[in-house]
């Protein structure tokens, strides 16, 4: 066997694959019900591109994803440039630079893809479809209400209803261990013991904060549990105002949307690193891939933002099945009129570039489900 057989050239690097027919359409089609959603809400469109200067693809808060970014040398400038990890920097950068007079509340949208050097155990894929909204320029409950509400209701346009949001507070554990005063060695094994999970271990490390940080890890759960163990731990200073936030974010959220299923763990720190507020990510039941993610961050000399990023191919894997555009092969020898037609009432039409002895058999090795005969469009199953 040669190096070019066809098994070598299909031959991928880990984590990245083809995505093939129809499954690659049903993508597009899923994007562009998203896209739509958002659109109606006011959040318009930007497409910044794939690669950037690297100085500029990871200034600010797009640091926090430059060991996640794939560098290559630009053959023009000379300079080095990055293929981008994660979209919401560069929306960032362009409500800062080319938006900067555009007015605010900004709200933006984008679609693409995403290269990272690496997956996950539970997410192994590099390339990622991103869809997701950024909205700019205003610090307030209810612009972190919105976001969890319009993503809600873009899931819900490809058949996701029983989706759960986990609210989350990246910066209260940091925070709590700054005005506690605990550092080096003693604070990295407490943020480990919280990211396992483990009682014991914040107990032997949290010190006089073990007791606190105890109570909120068990209250991780429904909402209303765990805004109460955040409100009954009387919190102090920046902590206090993260969980006061929370407590104002869910609240925006059940003003309009009352069912909308949300839990809380509040000492969870996971998400994008240059988050500094209330995050969220979202989960269909009974599953652990993510189906988005998303928060705060700004903040301070920044503009304030929060956004969410859906990943459409998770979105695709917990949705309901998404069926392909039914295919009808059309016979060389039919009017033009009568396939348009059938392409007007949603099906894919596949011409005969010439004549055909059995048009059935060979409508059927194109993959059609239909033949066209007269002006409809005829079930293969069906006699014609």
């Amino acid at each position: 066997m040669t190096d070019d057989t066809p098994t070598n050239l299909a031959l991928l690097p880990a984590g990245l694959r083809d995505l093939l027919p129809p499954d690659a359409e049903t993508e597009a089609s899923a994007v562009e019900s998203l896209m739509d959603v958002f659109a109606s809400h006011g959040y318009q469109r930007v497409k910044p591109p794939l690669l950037e200067f690297e100085d500029s693809l990871l200034a600010g808060f797009g640091s926090a994803v430059a060991d996640q970014t794939f560098r290559i040398m630009d053959p023009d400038s000379q300079r080095m440039m990055g293929l981008r990890a994660d979209t919401t920097p560069q929306v960032a950068r362009i409500a800062a630079t080319r938006l900067a007079k555009a007015p605010r509340p900004l709200r933006l949208s984008y679609a693409g893809q995403c290269l990272r050097v690496r997956g996950s155990q539970l997410a192994p894929d590099r390339q990622i479809a991103q869809a997701g909204i950024e909205l700019i320029g205003q610090d307030s409950p209810e612009a972190d209400a919105e976001i969890v509400l319009v993503a809600a209701e873009a899931l819900a346009a490809v058949g996701l209803t029983r989706v759960s949001f986990d609210l989350t507070l990246p910066m209260l554990t940091p925070t709590l261990m700054d005005e506690a005063g605990i550092v080096g060695a003693e604070r990295a094994a407490l943020a480990r013991a919280l990211d396992r999970k483990d009682a014991a271990a914040v107990a032997d490390h949290g010190g006089a904060l073990a007791p606190v940080l105890t109570e909120l890890l068990l209250a991780a759960g429904p909402a209303d549990r765990a805004l109460a163990a955040l409100t009954a731990a009387r919190l102090p200073n920046g902590a206090g105002a993260l969980a006061a936030r929370l407590t104002a974010v869910v609240a925006a959220i059940r003003a309009r949307t009352p069912a909308l299923r949300l839990t809380i763990d509040p000492v969870e720190f996971r998400g994008f690193r240059y988050e500094t507020g209330v995050s969220v990510t979202i989960y269909a039941p009974g599953k652990h891939e993510e189906l988005g993610r998303g928060g705060r961050y700004g903040g301070g000399e920044a503009e304030p933002g929060t956004g969410l990023t859906l990943f459409a191919d998770a979105v695709l894997r917990a949705a309901p099945k998404w069926e392909a555009r039914p295919r009808v092969y059309v016979p060389h020898a039919a009017r033009l009129d009568d396939a348009a037609a059938i392409r007007a009432q949603g099906f894919a039409t596949v011409a005969a570039l010439a004549s055909a002895p059995d048009e059935k058999a060979e409508a059927r090795r194109l993959g059609c489900t239909h033949i066209l005969v007269g002006a409809s469009a005829v079930p293969l199953l069906t006699e014609v």
